[in-house]
């Protein structure tokens, strides 16, 4: 398809060159990889090029490393998926399923860099678009297309549990409390805990009218980060009713993937399972909770700013080639019929027909 490993090596200018690693070079280069994401005080695991494997396994999409180096070292890496669909088309992201992505540099010369090679991809594997999921934007000329819908919601964290509780609202207190009065069963752990999250949360996709992602992306998930990632389940009478996935990355904690049984809202089974996921951050000593992204002023901005969480850019940047960028987005006003008719589907049929629809959305 292209040139990889070292024949590919390119002189960019002095003392920097460029590889372009595939998916059977990365069980030697993602170690490498990994020591120089990892150098800052607070990485999120959403980083770890690791990330690469999990979707290669779970998800069918083609891996490929841009790594940039200075005399051996690395000065700049750029992971990136091929997404293919006979349904929606190809794209080449930085990273699907991650809020997390694109070029990760030590400046603004090698990020350019790297930004020019993925764009040369882009247009050598006839994609529709080049898909970069960057927090701040990179000043670059290919890369005009610009979404700015979303923010990052991130809460700062205290050193103890106590003092969070202190911070937050009499209301969000109340609603914890009402929680933990129901008798909810709280349990922590890994591939145990698999079917009783992935249950609670097709159901709370289909409710919402989304295709989820299959079981198999959580099983490759909590295979490949067996010290970082972690399921809680919260159940009442054994029957799960709330659920989370945590990443636990350098300093920061992610919840990339919860959800909780529309019928329990009342009994605040989600209040108390997002104190829960707040308190064991603090055990592990982290000092950021990242709640994920969400649209400015929506029903999931609201729940992630009571709890104090404050809201940091998010700039997803585009090299388009074919269409528009929102094209195949689930938020795209032409998907809104789809939206109601999944969300009168039976759950079996959305677990059955999900996971090959959403493979293929970038």
């Amino acid at each position: 398809m292209f040139e990889t490993g070292p024949a590919a090596v390119r002189v960019l200018e002095p003392q920097v060159c460029l590889r372009v690693w595939e998916a059977r070079d990365l069980a030697i280069q993602v170690p490498r990889v990994r020591e120089f994401v990892f150098q800052g005080h607070e990485v999120p695991q959403s980083r770890d090029p690791a990330w690469l494997h999990v979707l290669q396994k779970a998800l069918g999409h083609e891996p490929i490393l841009l790594e940039a180096c200075r005399q051996g070292t690395i000065v700049g890496v750029l992971p990136l998926a091929l997404v293919r669909s006979w349904l929606f088309g190809r794209f080449l992201v930085g990273l699907p399923y991650l809020n997390y992505g694109g070029v990760f540099a030590a400046n603004s010369e090698v990020a350019a860099k790297l930004v020019d090679a993925a764009v040369a991809l882009a247009e050598k594997l006839h994609v529709r678009y080049l898909e970069l999921r960057h927090e701040e934007p990179l000043s670059h000329e290919l890369l005009p297309e610009e979404n700015r819908g979303k923010v990052h919601m991130r809460l700062a964290l205290p050193e103890t549990a106590g003092v969070l509780w202190d911070r937050i609202s009499a209301k969000v207190r109340n609603q914890i409390r009402k929680g933990q009065k129901q008798g909810f069963e709280t349990t922590w752990g890994g591939q145990e805990n698999l079917a009783d999250f992935y249950q609670v949360f097709c159901r709370n996709m289909r409710d919402l009218g989304t295709p989820a992602y299959g079981r198999r992306l959580f099983r490759e998930i909590l295979s490949e980060f067996p010290d970082s990632a972690e399921i809680c389940v919260l159940r009442a009478d054994r029957r799960p009713v709330a659920a989370a996935l945590l990443l636990h990355g350098k300093g920061v904690t992610e919840v990339p993937s919860a959800s909780s049984l529309r019928q329990f809202n009342s009994t605040c089974a989600n209040m108390l399972m997002y104190w829960q996921l707040l308190e064991r951050a603090i055990q592990r000593r982290q000092t950021v909770f990242d709640f994920g992204r969400s649209s400015v002023d929506s029903s999931t901005f609201r729940f992630k700013k009571q709890w104090g969480a404050e809201a940091f850019p998010a700039c997803w940047q585009y090299h388009l080639r074919v269409g528009q960028i929102n094209q195949a987005r689930p938020d795209n006003p032409r998907y809104q019929r789809f939206i109601r008719i999944w969300q009168r589907l039976p759950v079996w049929l959305t677990r059955w027909v999900g996971p090959w629809i959403v493979r293929g959305i970038p």
